[in-house]
């Protein structure tokens, strides 16, 4: 059980706790990540990613491993534990995971992200793996030449119905909207894509499944009141991401939608608690963003770190 009081702790492997870790190493702090997954988080199930820059076009698994890789080339400690709990201390701050081992840190950066939301609908929970799921990358090889629909109106339901349209003979993109949410570019490539056929303005009441999993969707027009089913051999569900806020301590605020709010150094009102990536309040949720939030968390921390030692009189000590 680690005894030693680390400078910085960070909950969470994804672009954002990644790039924390370079930043962190390269300040010099005694820095360990901790994870529970994939180290990448959602951008690993990513099947393409178009708009990170300095790549033009990338694999979300390829970009992932590139941030591991790079945090690896610092000597960044990596756990792979699931965290219990974060507990505050005016001295130092504890991270306690499930083998009960228990970690000590001036500083702390949790990132957290999301989970995918669910349309919370009959048929939805019961037939999960069984046509339903949330990562056409993940799972799109199992419905090739097969029809499926993807509901949701964003840039991921688009990236993914444009990739399963690869594999499928038929997706239907059901949106609760006349219009999409995506980005233009990703609108073109729908709109220019065959195989897609677009079902506007409709929300899906119900997923139906027989002896062999999902076979149709039941449907609702939200303007007309029209309803019909569907028929379909799988269901891709992409409407957003739920923060996963489980490990927020009490004392730090979040929003209704329960993401936390943070100053620009994505300090929270606990001294040396940083919130980074899709777990933070803010305009947009990007790859880019996420990186940029565990830059600005680490800088952050490692000022946070050195002035608190200087104010305990900690002395210098030797990397072990």
């Amino acid at each position: 059980m680690p005894e030693e009081i680390y400078d910085l702790v960070i909950v969470g492997g994804g672009p954002g706790g990644l790039t924390a870790g370079i930043y962190a190493m390269r300040a010099a702090l005694r820095t360990v990540l901790i994870e529970k997954g994939v180290h990448g988080g959602q951008v690993a199930m990513s099947a393409e990613v178009e708009n990170y820059p300095g790549f033009e076009n990338i694999g979300g698994a390829e970009l992932s491993q590139k941030f591991l890789q790079h945090a690896e080339s610092y000597g960044l400690e990596m756990v792979g534990r699931e965290v219990l709990s974060i507990e505050p201390g005016l001295k130092h701050h504890t991270v306690r995971l499930d083998n009960d081992e228990i970690y000590r840190a001036h500083a702390l950066i949790i990132g957290t992200g999301g989970n995918p939301r669910q349309l919370n609908v009959p048929g939805e929970e019961s037939n999960y793996g069984k046509g339903i799921s949330y990562c056409g990358v993940c799972d799109g090889f199992f419905f090739r030449n097969k029809t499926v629909a993807v509901i949701g109106g964003g840039d991921t339901a688009a990236e993914e119905a444009l990739y399963l349209s690869k594999l499928a003979t038929q997706v239907y993109m059901i949106h609760r909207r006349d219009a999409l949410r995506a980005g233009m570019i990703l609108q073109n490539r729908i709109e220019k894509e065959c195989k897609i056929e677009m079902v506007w303005d409709t929300i899906v009441t119900e997923i139906k499944a027989g002896d062999e999993g999902v076979n149709g969707v039941a449907l609702e027009n939200v303007k007309t009141g029209e309803k019909k089913e569907l028929p379909v051999d799988g269901v891709f569900i992409f409407v957003g991401f739920v923060p996963n806020n489980g490990l927020v301590p009490k004392g730090i605020q979040m929003n209704a939608e329960g993401y936390v709010m943070t100053d620009d150094k994505c300090g929270t009102k606990i001294p040396g608690i940083y919130v980074i990536g899709d777990l933070r309040a803010k305009y947009a949720r990007q790859i880019v963003i996420s990186a940029a939030d565990g830059s600005t968390a680490a800088l952050a921390a490692a000022h946070y770190v050195e002035s608190k030692k200087a104010t305990d009189g900690d002395e210098c000590q030797l990397p072990t």
